[in-house]
């Protein structure tokens, strides 16, 4: 069966004003999925963020930098951003919001909130994604190169993860499609990750039911395929990268890591990528590294064995050159580092090169990348380590390569701000917040990123933001 969407009522009427905030100015866990990598939603700790300077006055920023900012005064978590490739005005977020107003009566917390800029992210606007009775995680967002939006979200884990596109820039959007419970297989579904072609025709979402499944769509998400299982394992398999190859859209790469088992995360993670080249139908697999047991993270709060584990981030350049950044570590339970490989095929790749710093100390996770659209060679990654205070003085860093990788530049530090939220000091921010972060590059060549800083794993935090180049 292949399902059609319909275009529904504009979320203007959803507009959502955060006291504290000017947003016109500047997980449950579950048995045998994601396990620890899923935010408690209940019995939370929460520090209202509006009772201190929400917008306090920042450090210098960076060379060339924003400084940060926190995006709202409300609990957010797992933040994703796309910049439209043509038209650097607009560039739009998607988070997860634990606490304030619900999108409607009987509506559930979490929710999927949506930000859209029209001025290339000096001021935002908010509005709730989509109205739903469950409760939702894990958004992704791409724009094409026609303008239009595309997202994926998770409502619960039955339906599961929800397609959703946007032909007039995030005003109305289409109704969802999904693909997991009613009885269809899998019964349910988990971690959506979204990669579509520059115009927008192409679609490829890849998610989990503990094995790896893909679903596609070659009219521009109007119909998409039934889901397509990749592996033959037993083992727990997440997606957290995607590209389309510009020059044949029936070719797409998706970087994986894997894990024996999903609740204790115990034993050796593998880093992976799949790539299709009929359109999704079939996918080959090409192993890229092993990482040992993950480290535990029993400093912050509610954290467990996993949420510090192996993640793979996924870009491609102008002249079809792909980047893998990932996380990963020799020895079981010691902090992991983070490594860079190339490829041209996506079967043979580069030796693993380590960007990270020097100290085996440090622990590294939640890689990002991106690459300039009309440069070859032009990479720009962002991670978090605690590298100026173990365990609590984490920040967020950059660099650059402008020839794929040969050499880099220096590392920035794009958390800069000392004060403003309760896990804010002159080291950083007490812990990561949510599963990961996203950078991507507009029109211009300018870096917009989106990140998550918290009091501890269990929260609260919130989503924070700079612009730069």
């Amino acid at each position: 069966m292949r399902s059609t969407l319909k275009l529904a009522v504009p979320l203007a009427a959803l507009a959502l004003s955060v006291a504290g905030w000017s947003v016109a100015g500047p997980g449950i866990s579950r048995t045998g999925d994601e396990g620890p990598k899923k935010k408690p939603s209940t019995g939370l700790s929460y520090v209202d963020l509006t009772t201190v300077a929400p917008n306090p006055a920042p450090a210098a920023p960076p060379g060339g930098w924003d400084a940060e900012r926190v995006m709202s005064g409300q609990d957010d978590w797992e933040p994703a951003v796309g910049a439209d490739p043509m038209n650097s005005n607009y560039v739009y977020q998607l988070t997860t919001r634990y606490t304030g107003p619900k999108p409607c009566g009987n509506c559930k917390m979490p929710a999927i909130v949506l930000r859209r800029s029209a001025d290339g992210g000096a001021t935002w606007t908010e509005q709730f994604l989509a109205v739903s009775g469950k409760s939702q995680y894990d958004p992704q967002i791409e724009v094409a190169s026609s303008g239009w939006v595309y997202a994926v979200w998770l409502d619960a884990f039955t339906p599961g993860s929800t397609f959703i596109r946007s032909m007039d820039r995030g005003a109305t959007w289409s109704t969802g499609i999904s693909w997991s419970g009613n009885g269809r297989k899998p019964q349910w579904n988990d971690k959506p990750w979204l990669a579509i072609s520059r115009d927008g025709q192409h679609v490829y979402l890849g998610f989990n039911s503990s094995d790896s499944y893909f679903v596609y769509s070659h009219d521009f998400g109007a119909t998409f395929s039934t889901p397509v299982k990749t592996n033959s394992d037993t083992r727990y398999w997440f997606h957290s990268g995607g590209v389309v190859s510009p020059s044949n859209p029936m070719v797409a790469y998706f970087a994986t890591s894997n894990y024996s088992n999903g609740n204790n995360y115990a034993g050796d993670s593998n880093v992976e990528i799949l790539k299709t080249i009929d359109g999704g139908a079939t996918w080959t697999d090409t192993h890229i590294d092993t990482s040992r047991e993950v480290p535990a993270c029993p400093w912050a709060a509610g954290c467990q064995q996993g949420f510090l584990g192996t993640q793979a981030a996924l870009a491609m350049d102008s002249a079809e050159k792909l980047m893998i950044v990932y996380n990963a570590n020799d020895t079981p339970d010691v902090p992991e580092q983070m490594y860079v490989r190339t490829s041209t095929d996506g079967t043979i790749w580069s030796a693993r090169q380590k960007i990270s710093v020097a100290s085996a100390a440090v622990n590294n996770g939640f890689p990002m990348v991106a690459a300039h659209l009309t440069t070859a060679g032009d990479f720009r990654v962002v991670w978090q380590d605690d590298r100026v205070l173990s365990h609590s003085g984490w920040n967020t860093w950059y660099k650059r390569t402008t020839n794929g990788g040969s050499t880099w530049s220096a590392d920035v530090r794009l958390s800069n701000v000392a004060t403003g939220a309760p896990y804010k000091s002159v080291n950083g921010y007490n812990f990561p917040y949510g599963d990961y972060g996203e950078i991507s590059v507009d029109s211009t060549g300018r870096n917009h990123v989106v990140w998550g800083e918290g009091i501890s794993y269990t929260g609260p935090g919130g989503t924070w933001y700079t612009r730069g180049q």
